[in-house]
C-alpha cells in the first residue's frame, strides 16, 4: 500500500537549504516526526541555520524528554535561534523521560509554551513515539496544541512513514523527507550520558532548599511518603498556578519534609510535580526503578528431594537491596525465615522451624535468631543449629518471647554433653518484655542460666547494628508472639560519574566516607586521592546519594483481632516486603478463630492497610496443598501487592510491582 500510495506525497531528499526553501516559505508551524534516530533535531537546528542565514527569526520546541537537543531531560523547552545555536526562552516541566507514558502532560506543556513567542517560524521536534495508541494520541494532541500547518516525515531509508493515515487525517501537507545516510540511533547509554550532562549543568551552581511538604500539594505520580528511599535522586519541579517555576533534584525526604537541589529559588510555588525521573545509583537520569522491583522466584517443590519437603510447597527466594532471603521450608513448612546479609558473610533467622535444608556452612554464619514463639514447629529447628554450633564460635544471639531462656535450657539439658570439652555451643538469650530485654547465658554441658544485664527498650528496638536494626511487635496466639521488622539504614551510594568527571580514582578513602556518613560525622575531614582536604558534608553533597534501607517485616501466628491489626500494621507501615501467614481460608474462619491464626483475607487487608509494597503470604494450612489457587485467590482479591506465584497467575493477572515508581 506504502509503494503505491508514496507518488501522492512529496518525497524530498535530505538537503537543509532545499527543504527550508520548499517548506518553510509557505508554513509556519513544522512538525518533524518520525523514529527514533533518523535526524529530526539535527534537521531542525540546520533548518533553523539556514533561516538565520536568510535573515527569519525562528523559535523550536524540543518535545523530546527523554532525549532533547536543547533544554533539560524531564521537561518540555521552547527556544529561540540565535549565535548559530539554539538559546533557551522557556520550559514547562513534565518529570519523566517517557512522552509515550505521560503524553497528555507534555501535550500540555506544549500548550503552555505556545503563547511564549511571537509569530515567527516554530519547528517542533516530536519524540520518537511513532507506533501504538501511545503515537496515535501524541500526534494527535501536538497537531492541535501548536496548530500544526506542515510535517516533515523523515524515514530510513526502506522503511514506510510512521502513522502515515493518522497524518493523512490531520493535514495534506506532508513531506516525505529522507533520513540522511549519517543518521544514527544513540545508544541507550549514549543518551543517558546526554540528557545526564544537560541535567547536571542546570544544577552545576545549585543551592539546597528545603520545602514543608504539608503546606504544598504533591501531584504527578509520586511514590508514597513512607517510601523514603523512592525519593532520594527524583526530579521534581516547583509550580506556581500551573506553570513551572524551577525544577530540581530531591536529596531526602525526612518526614514531611522534601531537601531538594535547585539553581534558584522561586518567587512562590504552591506545587510539587513529580513523576519517575531519578538520578541512577550510577548517577545518570534515568526512569526510575519501580521501588518492588526486586524479583521473587518460587521454587517448585518437585524440586526439593526430600519427599517430606515436597509437602512443604513452594519455596520462596529473594532479593531486597544488600540482603538475600529465602523462605525455607516453603509456603506449607515450618516457618523459617533465613535473610543472608551478602556483603558480611553474616545470616539472620526468623523462627527455627526443620532445618534439614539450610546447609551447614550457612547455620556456622548464623549471628541472631528471631524466633516468633515456642511451639514446636517454630522451634523444632533448634537441634540442627545446636549441632552447627559445636566448635569455637562466638555466642549466638536468641531473641524471643517471656520463656525462651527455659525452652533453650530444656534443649541443652535434654542431652549428654559429658565429651565436649571447650566446643560446647553458647547462646546469649533475650526475652522480649514490653519495655525491656531480660538476658541469660547459657552454654552446654553447664546447668546454670546465667543472667546478664537487662536492657531498657527504646521504639521497640530490640537490635541496634551499624547496618541495621531490628523492631519486635508484641501479638496475642492465645500465648505471647513476636513480629520482628528488619530495617536497614542507610543505603549509601558513590556515583560513578562524577569520580570520573572529576578525576577521583576509587580507593580507601571512599570507604572512610562511607563510615563517616553512617556515624552522622559530617564535620570529619576526608583526604583525597590528589591531596585535598575536604570536608565529608562538601564532597557527600554531590558525590554521594544516600536512601533509606528497604524494610522487611516478619509476622507469623496470631490472632485476627483489632489490637493484633493495628500493632502489626503499625509495625509494618510502608515496608518494603511482608511475610505473613494466612493460615486458613474464609471458609474454616471459625477453624482460623479457635486456634487464634490469620484467615486469607484477613491476611490481605492487613497488608494493604499497612499499604506494604509487596506482600509474602506464606504458613498456609497442609490441608490446601491442592487448592493454593483458590488461596491466592482469595488474597488477591483484598490485596493487589501480593506477589504471586506464576503458575498460579490467571491469563490476564499480573502482579502488581511496578506501580510504586
Amino acid at each position: 500500500m506504502f509503494s503505491n500510495n508514496r507518488h501522492y506525497l512529496p518525497v524530498l531528499a535530505y538537503r537543509p537549504a532545499e527543504i527550508a526553501t520548499t517548506v518553510l516559505t509557505h508554513h509556519r508551524r513544522i512538525l518533524l516526526h518520525g523514529p527514533p534516530g533518523v535526524g529530526k533535531s539535527t534537521l531542525a537546528a540546520q533548518l533553523a541555520h539556514e533561516l538565520n542565514k536568510a535573515g527569519q527569526s525562528c523559535y523550536g520546541i524540543c518535545a523530546d524528554p527523554g532525549s532533547p537537543a536543547f533544554g533539560f531531560p524531564g521537561a518540555v523547552s521552547l527556544a529561540r535561534w540565535q549565535s548559530d545555536d539554539w538559546q533557551m526562552c522557556s520550559y514547562e516541566a513534565i518529570c519523566s523521560l517517557n512522552a509515550g507514558r505521560f503524553r497528555l502532560p507534555l501535550v500540555l506543556a506544549i500548550q503552555h509554551l505556545i503563547p511564549s513567542f511571537d509569530d515567527n517560524i516554530l519547528l517542533i521536534d516530536a519524540p520518537g513515539v511513532t507506533r501504538g495508541v501511545a503515537g496515535s494520541e501524541l500526534l494527535q494532541g501536538l497537531f492541535e496544541v501548536a496548530a500544526v500547518d506542515a510535517v516533515l516525515m523523515l524515514t530510513a531509508a526502506g522503511r514506510p512513514p510512521a502513522l502515515l493515515d493518522e497524518l493523512r487525517s490531520l493535514t495534506s501537507q506532508i513531506f516525505i523527507v529522507s533520513a540522511s545516510v549519517e543518521a544514527r540511533q544513540p545508544g541507550k547509554r549514549n543518551r543517558a550520558h546526554q540528557r545526564t550532562k544537560l541535567w547536571n549543568d542546570y544544577l552545576k551552581q545549585g543551592i539546597e532548599q528545603t520545602v514543608e511538604l504539608t503546606q504544598v500539594n504533591i501531584i504527578g505520580t509520586p511514590p508514597p511518603l513512607g517510601e523514603v528511599s523512592a525519593w532520594a535522586g527524583r526530579q521534581v519541579a516547583l509550580l506556581n498556578r500551573n506553570q513551572t517555576q524551577v525544577m530540581a533534584e530531591v536529596k531526602h525526604l525526612h518526614g514531611k519534609q522534601l531537601t531538594v537541589r535547585l539553581p534558584y529559588l522561586p518567587h512562590a510555588f504552591d506545587c510539587v510535580l513529580i513523576r519517575d525521573t531519578q538520578r541512577s545509583l550510577s548517577g545518570l537520569v534515568e526512569t526510575a526503578v519501580p521501588f518492588a522491583a526486586e524479583p521473587l522466584t518460587y521454587l517448585p517443590a518437585s524440586n526439593m528431594s526430600d519427599l517430606a519437603l515436597q509437602n512443604s510447597g513452594m519455596q520462596v527466594m529473594g532479593r531486597v537491596g544488600q540482603i538475600d532471603f529465602c523462605l525455607v521450608n516453603g509456603i506449607l513448612g515450618d516457618p523459617l525465615l533465613h535473610v543472608r546479609l551478602r556483603q558480611q558473610r553474616r545470616s539472620l533467622l526468623f523462627d527455627l522451624g526443620e532445618g534439614v535444608r539450610l546447609p551447614a556452612r550457612i547455620a556456622h554464619q548464623v549471628t541472631d535468631v528471631f524466633i516468633s514463639h515456642t511451639h514446636i514447629d517454630h522451634i523444632g529447628g533448634f537441634i540442627m543449629l545446636l549441632r552447627s554450633r559445636i566448635g569455637e564460635f562466638p555466642p549466638c544471639r536468641l531473641y524471643g518471647p517471656p520463656g525462651l531462656a527455659q525452652n533453650i535450657k530444656g534443649f541443652l539439658q535434654g542431652i549428654l554433653w559429658d565429651r565436649i570439652g571447650g566446643r560446647a555451643p553458647q547462646f546469649e538469650i533475650a526475652e522480649v518484655h514490653t519495655d525491656h530485654l531480660l538476658r541469660f547465658r547459657l552454654q552446654a554441658g553447664q546447668q546454670a542460666c546465667v543472667p546478664l544485664d537487662e536492657i531498657k527498650l527504646e521504639a521497640d528496638v530490640i537490635l541496634q547494628d551499624a547496618d541495621f536494626r531490628i523492631r519486635a511487635q508484641l501479638l496475642d496466639h492465645h500465648t505471647p508472639v513476636l513480629a520482628y521488622a528488619f530495617e536497614p539504614t542507610k543505603e549509601i551510594n558513590i556515583r560513578k560519574d562524577y569520580l570520573q568527571t572529576h578525576n577521583l580514582k576509587p580507593g580507601p578513602w571512599l570507604a572512610q566516607l562511607k563510615k563517616y556518613l553512617l556515624a552522622g560525622n559530617d564535620e570529619a575531614i576526608i583526604t583525597l586521592p590528589d591531596g585535598t582536604m575536604i570536608s565529608v558534608a562538601v564532597i557527600a553533597t554531590d558525590l554521594v546519594l544516600i536512601k533509606p534501607g528497604k524494610k522487611i517485616v516478619y509476622a507469623t501466628d496470631f490472632a485476627d483481632t483489632a489490637d493484633n491489626r493495628l500493632r502489626l500494621q503499625t509495625l509494618a507501615r510502608y515496608a518494603h516486603t511482608l511475610f505473613c501467614e494466612a493460615c486458613f481460608m474464609e471458609a474454616d474462619t471459625s477453624q482460623a478463630t479457635q486456634t487464634g491464626h490469620l484467615t486469607t483475607r484477613a491476611c490481605g487487608e492487613i497488608a494493604t492497610a499497612a499499604e506494604v509494597a509487596r506482600l509474602v503470604p506464606f504458613h498456609f494450612s497442609q490441608r490446601y496443598a491442592d487448592q493454593l489457587q483458590q488461596v491466592y485467590d482469595e488474597i488477591h482479591a483484598v490485596c493487589s501487592c501480593v506477589v504471586l506465584p506464576p503458575a498460579l497467575q490467571p491469563i490476564g493477572r499480573t502482579n502488581k510491582q511496578d506501580e510504586l515508581s
